[in-house]
């Protein structure tokens, strides 16, 4: 019997790579849009169809869905110069990506990988465009199915970004951005993609917007977090609350630095807001059912694992 076929964008990044695993192990043929021939060890096992192009390449976009069962939209910028970049990918190229579904593959589902921040749209260009970028897929479809996952802090092996937390944890001194009130929700990155996969499968749930969380979904603290990774790295930091202010500082300096150099930074004034935002935590009833999908990691057993991975290949 033929797989059913999941069209999907986004799949050479970080949680992409994790996705293309996670939907080869449901049972689906996964054809991937991507500038060029992708090669990475996550990939590797799977027979990917490759569609060459990208989010403004109409051939492209028609090609990748037409036939489809589930299109998976998680392809997106986390950083870029300024709002119009943001938006640029984040709300014109779902839009596009929906456009293209309506056209060419009416009957399939529309699954959107997208982000907790785009709850709270006002904190950043990011969180702004990521939850304009839902809307503009919906509005594109039409009577089209569609479905929304947004994920919070997702970490794992191959991951950059929460590197530098384990890094911090190693040394002497690690700064601690939030206050004592901050809940945070996090994900382990099979886990996140496994979820996705899950929400895949044909005759699913339509129409909603689900968040993800490991099995904490109130969050975690900045302590239970800073805990977690010292004890993954065998050591413990002396903490150091860094100012609001002089956090807004470096953000503002973050925003001027990509203004003049044109080149996307990460830690922005925006970024900054976020950082401070004090309730990422995940309402149970916003999350999957049980019945298709839990998870199996939390930061204990999820952040043992990512800094055993780091030192085996050598990053940590």
């Amino acid at each position: 019997m033929q797989r059913p076929v999941a069209a999907l964008t986004g799949g050479t990044g970080f949680l992409g790579r994790y996705l293309v695993r996670a939907l080869d192990r449901a049972g689906f043929r996964v054809r991937l849009l991507a500038r060029q021939d992708p090669v990475h060890p996550l990939l590797q096992p799977v027979a990917l169809e490759l569609v060459p192009g990208d989010l403004f390449s109409d051939g492209a976009l028609d090609r990748l869905v037409a036939g489809a069962a589930v299109v998976i939209h998680a392809a997106g910028l986390i950083k870029a110069v300024n709002r119009a970049g943001f938006f640029r990918i984040n709300e014109a190229g779902s839009a596009r990506l929906g456009q293209a579904v309506a056209r060419c593959a009416p009957a399939a589902r529309l699954l959107l990988v997208s982000s907790q921040a785009a709850r709270e749209p006002t904190l950043s260009d990011y969180a702004a465009s990521k939850h304009a970028g839902e809307r503009a897929a919906i509005a594109a479809i039409g009577a089209g199915e569609w479905l929304v996952v947004r994920p919070p802090a997702i970490y794992g092996p191959w991951d950059r970004e929460t590197l530098a937390l384990f890094k911090a944890a190693s040394g002497p001194l690690v700064p601690v951005p939030g206050g004592p009130e901050a809940r945070i929700a996090m994900i382990e990155a099979t886990d996140c993609a496994a979820a996705v996969a899950a929400l895949a499968r044909p005759g699913g749930p339509a129409g909603r917007v689900f968040e993800l969380a490991d099995g904490n979904p109130a969050g975690y603290g900045w302590g239970e977090i800073l805990d977690a990774a010292a004890a993954a790295v065998g050591r413990r930091a002396v903490r150091v609350p860094v100012p609001g202010p002089a956090l807004a500082a470096l953000g503002l300096a973050g925003t001027a630095k990509a203004w003049a150099t044109r080149r996307p930074v990460m830690l922005t004034a925006g970024k900054v807001r976020e950082i401070r935002h004090c309730d990422w935590s995940v309402a149970p009833t916003t999350l999957p059912p049980l019945s298709l999908w839990r998870p199996s990691s939390d930061i204990v057993k999820g952040f043992a694992a990512a800094v055993a991975w780091y030192r085996a290949e050598g990053w940590l």
